[in-house]
């Protein structure tokens, strides 16, 4: 037993030793372009924490006006001060927007368009994993709800990696995991490279539509690639809003 639990305390110290080297090495890819957005709107779902800020505050020091829309507009605006701070962009605004309710979300693009013209990069990062069973205030499920119903449809789907994040706040297993293992983990920052390479890239139009991980197309399974299912998909979900498209 001695033996045992020095060879783990042995190979434990070791993992945290090389933590650094590793947690580097699954880093992923890095958003590489150089791309100013002077005179450019962006709005980000979810980004008074966590990916969506970070995702923020480098396309406000791209020059930006940037639309923190997030259902707790306190945390919304501490983070706001943050960037704008950060990043000497005054244009960092804050909305409330809560994706559990159809309501917020109309009321939210009612008054973007009332004070936009245009809008140039939506990022959907807002969500949430393994919450206890509830319903949104229209009825459904809360994963559905606010994943997928409350979302819509993207551009383009990313997958930033494990990072560290309050995504897993709901499960106790999960952060104590997180708390264990976040000198191998992904900062925030490096969580949102993919979303950024998606947003700034040049020349990713004829890839709309695909997945993309560490800032590159990646593969994905077959059934979510049919054409039948996803146009089931779109059908059952303007069904579940009450969406007629013409």
């Amino acid at each position: 037993m001695l033996i045992f639990l020095g060879l783990l305390t042995s190979f434990l110290s070791f993992l945290y030793v090389t933590a650094p080297s590793i947690r580097k090495f699954f880093a992923g890819g890095v958003c590489r372009t150089n791309v100013q957005l002077p005179g450019k709107v962006v709005v980000i779902t979810g980004a008074n924490t966590g990916i969506g800020k970070e995702t923020a505050r480098e396309l406000a020091r791209r020059g930006a006006r940037v639309y923190i829309a997030c259902r707790d507009v306190l945390k919304g605006e501490s983070a706001a001060s943050e960037i704008r701070a950060d990043t000497k962009n005054s244009q960092v605004l804050v909305r409330k927007l809560d994706l559990s309710d159809t309501k917020s979300i109309r009321a939210f693009a009612e008054g973007f368009l009332a004070e936009e013209k245009q809008l140039h990069i939506l990022i959907n990062n807002a969500g949430v994993m393994m919450c206890p069973y509830s319903k949104t205030a229209d009825g459904f499920e809360t994963h559905l709800g606010v994943n997928h119903l409350g979302t819509g449809v993207t551009t383009y789907a990313v997958h930033p990696g494990i990072v560290r994040s309050e995504l897993v706040r709901h499960s106790f297993l999960l952060c104590l995991l997180w708390r264990l293992f976040s000198p191998f983990l992904k900062t925030a920052r490096e969580g949102a490279q993919t979303s950024l390479h998606c947003a700034l890239a040049e020349g990713l139009e004829p890839m709309s539509g695909k997945y993309f991980s560490d800032c590159r197309k990646t593969w994905v399974s077959p059934r979510a690639r049919n054409n039948k299912t996803a146009e089931r998909l779109w059908n059952v979900s303007c069904e579940l809003l009450g969406i007629q498209w013409e």
